[in-house]
């Protein structure tokens, strides 16, 4: 087997490359992809070089499998926590699993205390008034319940709580998978049609409900008296995501088949909810560092495709890939992320993926 024929260096930091300081991007900047891909990677060197000019940045991981940290290397919470004394750098982890013990409202349940009526947990189940909606498992949800895709609601429900958070000028988004980052966004549409039944729901009872002040002899909250608030926080989060001006989803990929396939289906499934992505980031491209961003080629290990048989095979296989991916670059900005012979992890490699996405 032939021997990759590579230079060894001794530092990585002697390599003379312009780090950015500041990021053209919108107020959310989401990272999205296979995974595995490098959409951690992404976020922090984003989020690193958005704080380098003194914008407020947050750079939040939705991904249940947390990699924020090691890329960081400093220990990230799960709430917002400034990470940096010299630049106004904030992280979070969100951890799913504490977010759905904290329900998907974060305690407030918009039925107004009647959660039974809709299948929840204690409820009628089946043979509740609510009918449809329990078959839907709508009580389960709105209760907190473990109906698929809860996790993602409740790490929703966070996002959106950053999302409105004055702390913070720049959002930037490490999101999970991409099945569940797709369920993720399902989720409003799923949600806004749930709570158009429930309004329904809510005005054949509402007769029902002025009939029993008087049995109880006092006022009687009326049901599902959050709704309204629940649809606006929806489609203000439709709303954000869908504007071009406000978020930028990057979708990231490698130079592989497989990759390139699940790329195209996730740049077709965003299209269908009108999510913009402006940035198609190639990571692991076997490439010069100079090619990609500049700097001292010679402070830099690069594959060598010419003598190395096994470099060679690979970077055939990445042409081919990246030729039949032409069409999915199509109106789109491809950023490339050279193959590092180091682990991208700390300030300084992270420093020198920013210069790649600049």
């Amino acid at each position: 087997m032939a021997e990759l024929d590579v230079e060894p260096v001794e530092e990585i930091e002697d390599v003379e490359v312009s780090v950015p300081s500041g990021v053209d991007a919108p107020e959310y900047v989401l990272y999205g992809g296979k995974g595995g891909v490098g959409k951690t990677t992404m976020a922090a060197a984003t989020a690193l070089a958005s704080a380098r000019d003194g914008t407020r940045t947050l750079v939040v991981s939705t991904d249940p499998a947390h990699s924020l940290s090691d890329t960081l290397e400093t220990p990230i919470p799960g709430e917002p926590t400034q990470i940096r004394d010299d630049i106004p750098l904030f992280a979070a982890e969100i951890d799913p699993d504490e977010a759905m013990d904290e329900g998907m409202f974060g305690g407030e349940n918009p039925l107004g205390g009647l959660e039974g009526m809709f299948g929840g947990a204690g409820g009628a189940g089946d043979g509740g008034p609510a009918g449809e909606e329990a078959e839907d498992g709508l009580g389960d949800l709105l209760s907190g319940g473990s109906m698929p895709g809860a996790d993602e609601a409740a790490a929703m429900r966070q996002l959106l709580q950053y999302l409105d958070d004055d702390r913070f000028d720049r959002v930037v988004i490490d999101t999970a998978p991409t099945g569940h980052t797709l369920r993720l966004l399902e989720l409003p549409e799923l949600m806004d049609s749930m709570v158009g039944r429930l309004m329904q729901f809510r005005q054949r009872m509402q007769g029902m409900v002025e009939g029993m002040k008087g049995m109880f002899g006092g006022e009687t909250p009326e049901p599902g008296a959050d709704l309204d608030e629940l649809r606006e926080r929806i489609e203000h989060l439709r709303a954000v995501l869908r504007d071009p001006t406000k978020t930028d989803f990057r979708v990231v990929m490698v130079p592989e088949e497989m990759s390139v396939v699940e790329s195209k289906r996730l740049l077709s499934r965003l299209a269908e909810f009108e999510i913009p992505v402006s940035t198609v980031v190639v990571n692991r491209v076997m490439e010069d560092f100079a090619d990609v961003a500049g700097g001292d080629p010679e402070d830099f290990v690069s594959p060598d495709v010419e003598n190395c048989e096994f470099c060679k095979r690979r970077w055939q296989v990445q042409q081919g890939a990246l030729s039949r991916s032409q069409e999915l670059f199509r109106g789109h900005d491809v950023k490339r992320v050279p193959l590092f012979a180091d682990e991208v992890r700390g300030e300084r490699m992270l420093e020198l993926v920013a210069a790649c996405l600049d």
